[in-house]
């Protein structure tokens, strides 16, 4: 599986933020909820719809911003 296959990014959707396909959730608000403690069976329950590989695609969505971002030091 890809992250792609579940993850949809929709001008017309939260401002083309990605989010859960199918959803108005944002891989944002899904790390940021396991950033905060909330376990993945939290999640699922507490919001209908979203999967254990939903929640992966968001964790891979996430890495591959983060991997393909340039950082450049500024000089000492």
């Amino acid at each position: 599986m890809t992250w792609t296959e579940r993850i949809a990014i929709d001008p017309k959707v939260l401002a083309g933020k990605p989010v859960v396909k199918g959803t108005r959730l944002a891989v944002e608000f899904i790390i940021e909820l396991l950033s905060q403690g909330w376990t993945e069976a939290e999640i699922i329950q507490n919001y209908d719809g979203i999967t254990h590989e939903d929640i992966l695609a968001c964790l891979q969505c996430a890495a591959e911003v983060l991997k393909s971002e340039k950082v450049y030091p500024l000089p000492a």
